[in-house]
């Protein structure tokens, strides 16, 4: 895939952070071909590189959060690593951070500083509880964020305390928002002439943002949404049941006709016709009732008859997948959603696809997440150092 065929090519950007906000929104960048350049420490770098599962002393994880970048190295405590990061961004359409607010100015790389130098600038700051307000100089990773945003207050059961969704989701959400508003900064400076601005994502805004009727619902009726398990509030049926053979299958059949499908495929005429189960309100007000049918009816019968059952039906279902399930699923497989890569000792594994899909300027995977600095002499060659430069500035602990 060339560069010319993504949307995103001939911009630069600069990263300056670490795990996965800052992280995760320049790599959707980097996908649809933006030149990526990640600054990152001499000393060990991000410290994703070392998370979760490793592979001969390298993250997975890390390969793909930091596919098709490169990596330099800049000690930000020197002054001459500072100066080649001044200049890196000098150069740059975007600029995305994830600091605590103020530790950029501390270092003379502020938003003041910054657009003097580069006018057109988009600088998108990534931060817990954003660059302003009482709390911004607290430090927030995604679980603060979540949990502040009204997110972790909604997830769980009734009776048992809040629980996390399984992943880091504030960060990830807030990385979306993040490119959004960069794409955003730059359309406006291409239509409207307008200079480059701040694009400022707090964690828990990002998370708030997703929290649909929550806010409405509490002013107008002082109603508190709570945790509900795995229904959907006021919506029926949708829900998640255990088949015979233990396994999970979501069925949402909260719609009126597909609620009909649903009782004629479970043998329930007597249902699919009642006048008061017609709608969804005479439907929640007996979702008791409905839901013991329908955990009795998937208990005897295993996951694969459950599923056939209701695709003949046209009944929205699918089981709960795990890694297993997605690796033999002709959907995922078709979708290209698993491609295949070779780590540096040339084993191949799977890694996941692209999104979105786009028909004429898709993205693609071009490398993988590189090793520290593996393009630091490159890049300062293209800003016009000098080879003896590039040596004096690994020499005195710049780069």
């Amino acid at each position: 895939m060339s560069e010319i065929q993504k949307p995103l090519a001939g911009l630069k950007v600069v990263e300056l952070g670490t795990l996965i906000a800052g992280p995760f929104c320049t790599r959707i960048m980097a996908e649809f071909g933006a030149e990526v350049i990640k600054v990152e420490a001499p000393d060990g770098g991000d410290p994703l590189r070392k998370w979760r599962k490793l592979y001969e002393g390298t993250s997975l994880w890390w390969y793909v959060q930091a596919r098709n970048k490169k990596s330099v190295t800049a000690n930000l405590k020197h002054p001459e690593g500072r100066e080649f990061v001044r200049k890196l961004i000098a150069e740059a359409d975007i600029l995305v951070e994830n600091f605590r607010p103020g530790v950029l100015e501390k270092l003379g790389l502020g938003w003041e500083v910054l657009k003097e130098a580069n006018p057109g600038l988009v600088m998108v700051r990534l931060s817990g509880f954003g660059q302003t307000g009482p709390y911004k100089d607290q430090p927030g990773f995604g679980a603060v964020g979540e949990s502040m945003g009204g997110l972790r207050y909604i997830t769980g059961f009734p009776d048992r305390p809040p629980v996390r969704t399984g992943i880091s989701i504030g960060d990830s959400i807030a990385a979306l928002w993040g490119a959004i508003g960069a794409l955003m900064a730059l359309r406006h400076k291409e239509v409207n002439g307008g200079a480059g601005q701040v694009v400022d994502v707090a964690l828990y805004e990002a998370v708030f943002a997703m929290m649909e009727s929550l806010v409405p619902e509490f002013d107008v009726f002082g109603f508190v949404r709570e945790r509900t398990g795995n229904i959907m509030p006021g919506i029926t049926p949708s829900n998640t049941h255990t088949t015979r053979d233990g396994k999970h299958v979501t069925i949402g059949a909260n719609g009126d006709a597909i609620f009909k499908r649903l009782m004629h495929a479970m043998e329930r005429r007597d249902l699919a016709d009642d006048p008061g189960l017609a709608d969804n309100a005479g439907r929640d007000a007996r979702r008791d009732e409905i839901y013991a049918l329908i955990d009795t009816w998937c208990g005897a019968r295993d996951e694969a008859e459950v599923l056939a059952i209701l695709a003949a039906a046209e009944v929205p279902s699918s089981r709960v997948y795990a890694a297993v399930d997605m690796f033999s699923d002709p959907q995922f497989i078709a979708r290209q959603m698993l491609e295949t890569a070779k780590l540096p000792d040339g084993r191949s594994f799977r890694i996941p696809g692209i999104v979105p899909k786009l028909s004429a300027t898709p993205g693609s995977t071009e490398w993988l997440g590189p090793e520290l600095g593996a393009h630091t002499e490159e890049v300062l060659s293209a800003l016009g150092y000098s080879p003896a430069q590039i040596a004096a500035l690994k020499e005195n602990g710049a780069v």
